[in-house]
């Protein structure tokens, strides 16, 4: 555990085969530090290194989305547009999206409770397209969609083919979204990081992985909004 910008954080530390040198990243909803090593490394050399880095990390806590209602006048992201919430209770309870406004009605004590299941119900419907369309570029049979509230990744193919996606995707720019849905379904033909995997996915997908990677490393935590 290390202390960073006033609270306790883990420290975990992965020791990898294939690695050569020391990397460290956040977890997207800062619950943890993630550091890779070479398996020879000695665990308090990875925590020094950690330490040596916690002006950074401390930045990075700093940047995480504060704990805020998200009622009347609050703005939430939605599929890389930001609107704002409003609020009135003779509104319908489902959200309605309308020229930047997120308009949403019911009790306010539940309000942000159906925000996250509208996102949730948007993020199946169009996560099962995509899958379903990179599939077929694949020439690979659908496996069922399931969603993910991980706070580790955003998706995952496991040795059984089944693909999990995070659903808070959802309110990232569409490419973004598209792209790991891409990376999990090109994991159906090559269940490994290879160069043949990377051509694979390049093959695949139609925009820019490297810019989609960047956006999720700048912006992923801001996806990552508090629901109460």
């Amino acid at each position: 555990m290390l202390e960073i910008a006033g609270r306790q954080v883990p420290v975990v530390i992965r020791r990898l085969a294939q690695s050569r040198r020391m990397t460290m990243r956040l977890a997207p909803d800062g619950s943890e530090i993630r550091i890779s090593v070479p398996r020879w490394t000695r665990t308090e050399d990875a925590v020094a290194f950690a330490r040596s880095k916690q002006s950074w990390l401390a930045i990075q806590i700093e940047a995480l989305p504060k704990a805020q209602p998200l009622g009347d006048g609050a703005l939430l992201d939605f599929r890389g547009h930001r609107f704002t919430i409003r609020h009135d209770a003779a509104l319908p309870r489902r959200p309605v999206p309308d020229d930047g406004l997120l308009l949403v009605g019911g009790p306010e004590g539940s309000l942000a409770a159906r925000l996250k299941r509208w996102l949730e119900g948007e993020a199946r419907d169009v996560l099962a397209q995509d899958l379903a369309e990179y599939c077929d570029r694949a020439a690979q049979a659908t496996p069922a969609l399931a969603l993910s509230g991980a706070r580790r990744r955003w998706g995952s193919c496991a040795a059984d083919g089944s693909i999990r996606i995070n659903w808070r995707l959802i309110m990232a720019p569409d490419p973004v979204r598209r792209s790991v849905v891409a990376h999990e379904v090109a994991h159906l033909v090559h269940f490994d990081h290879s160069p043949a995997f990377h051509d694979f996915l390049g093959q695949i997908f139609e925009g820019s992985v490297p810019s989609a990677n960047r956006w999720l490393k700048e912006n992923g935590r801001s996806l990552y909004v508090p629901f109460g």
